[in-house]
């Protein structure tokens, strides 16, 4: 590391293009040189617009500023090698085709000696525990897996100031505790600054020295002088296993180009709720994207129930691929672990309203549940917002109220609860467990152990079990 990096906030604030009032405002703070900060608050408070701010990467094409916010004196600038941020959703961090060249790319951007580029390539992997090796397609990796990506990538060029926003949220309880660890080690090795955002602040307790909290308007609230504590529950509403929606026999999934996944044999029933569990790269995803229609089985078999059966063609019923956009959102709706992926038009309420109109709902209709499943998710006051300015938890919760809204008989969600701070989790929780109780069969990936009190089976994958 070359620098030692603080920062000072004096009267900032952050606007977004088109929304009435600022993410963040009147923000005053100083963080001193190697202090290791948490950055707590609820959903949509702004806690990752205020990472992005410090690490240099909000554009004027994106809102506008105003007030002072610095890094060492000066505006937050990527090219300083002063930070490095982690994002939310670590697709979007993933550039090169291998893991190797994906690692090495900021340190190649800051023109490090090759021969240390390749060194501190190979320590950042090992440090974080992904040992798919430097050969191995990005492509091929499952979320989690990416989270450790985008750290090593970051962690490879040592910043001053490292920036992590939920880095923990995809990863199963071992990834969690590998990658606090990896994080201690650099901190305590390189001296840095740390401000890292976790709606599960618990295993950084002992690493951070320092808590800072946004409220719901995006100010900054007295300091907490206690550590944030998590307490999540639900009481499920009565449910009874009724019709059989969907099940497998002997399926083994998988992306084209890749090796397939043989995983369990499952029965969806209407009424329930079913946990998929397991480790980084089991399979989880590429499972519910496969029950969701959205991916070709490798082999073995898919089974429709005949409560979803009615209206499909003979000839494709047992294959959800194969189905019309119509008949496939009247029948699953499903919430990829990256929302931003699905989202396909300019504000909020549109993005609810899509699969009402492609299933040819009457407006008035429309109108009333957009504006209900709005308000039960906490989003009403941001229907008119394009959905790329939600913060993650917030994308989150519209991904799987649009997925939702045409009342699908199966619910296939991929760790719905991931970004979400109590009050949000509770009203995730609360949709799950009610669209359950209406007769879905909910299928969720999940590493949050206390969602899995709502679960009516939790199906544990075992770790890859690849097949030609």
């Amino acid at each position: 590391m070359r620098h030692k990096v603080g920062v000072e906030a004096t009267g900032w604030e952050w606007h977004f293009s088109g929304r009435q009032t600022p993410a963040l405002h009147d923000l005053s703070f100083t963080i001193n040189p190697g202090e290791r900060v948490l950055l707590t608050g609820p959903s949509g408070c702004g806690k990752s617009t205020l990472l992005m701010a410090l690490a240099g990467v909000l554009g004027a094409d994106q809102g506008a500023d105003a007030g002072q916010l610095l890094i060492n004196g000066a505006p937050p600038d990527p090219g300083r090698r002063l930070t490095g941020l982690v994002l939310q959703d670590p697709e979007t961090q993933v550039i090169m085709h291998s893991v190797g060249d994906d690692v090495a790319f900021g340190c190649e951007n800051f023109a490090m000696p090759r021969d240390d580029i390749w060194r501190r390539v190979g320590a950042a992997l090992e440090s974080v525990g992904l040992s798919a090796g430097v050969d191995a397609a990005t492509a091929s990796l499952s979320g989690g897996q990416k989270q450790r990506l985008a750290l090593a990538g970051v962690m490879a060029f040592e910043p001053g100031l490292l920036l992590l926003d939920e880095p923990t949220a995809n990863l199963d309880p071992q990834g969690v505790l590998d990658v606090v660890a990896a994080v201690s080690r650099v901190v305590a090795e390189t001296g840095c600054t740390l401000v890292v955002v976790d709606h599960n602040p618990a295993p950084w307790e002992k690493l951070i020295t320092r808590v800072m909290t946004l409220d719901a308007t995006g100010g900054l609230t007295k300091e907490a002088t206690a550590y944030p504590r998590v307490s999540r529950s639900h009481v499920s509403s009565p449910r009874s296993a009724a019709d059989l929606v969907m099940a497998t026999r002997e399926l083994v999934v998988g992306h084209p180009g890749q090796p397939g996944i043989a995983v369990p044999d499952l029965a969806l029933r209407a009424g329930t709720i079913t946990a998929l569990t397991g480790t980084n790269g089991s399979g989880k995803s590429t499972l519910s994207l496969t029950l969701g229609g959205l991916l070709a089985p490798r082999s073995g078999g898919i089974l429709v129930g005949d409560t979803i059966r009615p209206g499909l063609r003979a000839r494709h019923a047992a294959e959800p691929h194969r189905w019309s956009a119509r008949d496939l959102v009247r029948r699953v709706g499903s919430v990829f672990q990256s929302p931003e992926n699905q989202f396909v038009q300019p504000t909020v309420r549109g993005e609810v309203a899509v699969g009402l109109r492609v299933t040819r709902v009457d407006r008035t209709e429309i109108a009333t549940r957009v504006d209900d499943r709005l308000a039960l998710m906490g989003l009403n006051e941001l229907a008119g917002a394009h959905p790329f300015t939600l913060s993650g938890g917030q994308k989150r919760r519209l991904a799987l109220v649009a997925a939702t809204v045409t009342e699908p008989q199966l619910v296939v969600v991929d760790e719905p609860t991931f970004g979400q701070d109590d009050e949000s989790w509770a009203e995730v929780v609360t949709l799950l467990d009610e669209l359950a109780s209406a007769g879905s069969a909910v299928l969720m990936t999940t590493h949050d152990s206390d969602l899995l009190a709502i679960a009516d089976e939790v199906v544990s994958l075992p770790p890859r079990e690849l097949t030609s």
